[in-house]
């Protein structure tokens, strides 16, 4: 879905097509993707200056490539939750989280990343609000510091990960990397996602689509399905019921770029570990 106010950049990450997507919508940047491929998103705006960077949340395929942006035009703000802000500021926390996850192959798939200067920050403290046209929405579930935007004009909602991973005719499936993954809060944010009754839903990973109740429909029973998937596999057996999932669809390469499977299991088994040890209600 393109028009004059919202139109979707393709990052070309990883030298794949529809793996991770910047939207634009009437001037603002929606996650601008990572580092390594940010010089295709700089292209893709040329002179023109966003209003504003909009993080959905601060993993680096979403958010690594906002300090780019910012060297680029050192006065751009760039918004994102309190839960998040400190580490936009300060990486070198999220890059060792990254590291464990990513080890030589940090540099390849991320490229630098690079702070964003205190002063250009914008805190979206609370549980939401209202700014420039659009509404912001604390949404936790794939990241405690996650949020959504609906642009008030269209009512589009730019839903990072919360939404899920859908690339053309393939499946609706959630991504899990650690170490965040709550099962029942992202229920809880799906559901205040579908109350704004978007008329689309405009996704990172990848593209944007007008079926917004199938969707989340979908999408609520594919994460109680891979969660029940991960409590009763091995990292390695839910890694290849992912890979299964991928067979025979047009976008695989897409898919494996946006959510590798290697990556998924450990968000799950964390969170079913916090679930089996934690006291009873």
């Amino acid at each position: 879905m393109t028009s004059d106010l919202h139109r979707e950049i393709e990052t070309h990450f990883q030298g794949a097509e529809k793996a991770v997507c910047t939207h634009w919508i009437d001037g603002y940047v929606i996650d601008p993707g990572p580092d390594s491929s940010v010089g295709n998103v700089l292209a893709a705006l040329g002179d023109e200056r966003p209003k504003a960077v909009l993080l959905t949340h601060i993993h680096l395929d979403h958010a690594g490539g906002a300090g780019a942006l910012v060297e680029k035009w050192p006065d751009l703000e760039v918004w994102v939750h309190e839960r998040g802000a400190k580490h936009v500021i300060d990486p070198s926390r999220l890059v060792a989280s990254a590291e464990r996850i990513y080890g030589d192959a940090m540099e390849r798939l991320w490229g630098r990343i690079v702070p964003v200067p205190e002063g250009n920050v914008r805190v979206l403290s609370g549980d939401g609000g209202r700014a420039g046209g659009l509404e912001w929405a604390y949404t936790p579930g794939h990241a405690v510091h996650h949020v959504a935007y609906r642009h008030e004009d269209t009512n589009i909602v730019f839903a990072g990960d919360v939404a899920g991973v859908r690339i053309g005719d393939g499946p609706i499936l959630p991504p899990t990397p650690p170490p965040d993954i709550d099962v029942e809060r992202w229920h809880r944010s799906i559901d205040l996602v579908a109350a704004w009754r978007p008329s689309a839903l405009a996704l990172t990973h990848f593209g944007t689509f007008t079926d917004v109740e199938r969707h989340l429909a979908d999408l609520h029973v594919e994460l109680d399905r891979w969660a029940q998937v991960a409590r009763g596999a091995d990292a390695a057996e839910f890694e290849r019921a992912i890979r299964a999932e991928f067979d025979g669809v047009t976008d695989e390469d897409g898919y494996l770029k946006a959510m590798p499977p290697d990556t998924l299991y450990g968000g799950l088994a964390r969170y079913w570990q916090k679930r089996d040890t934690s006291e009873p209600q």
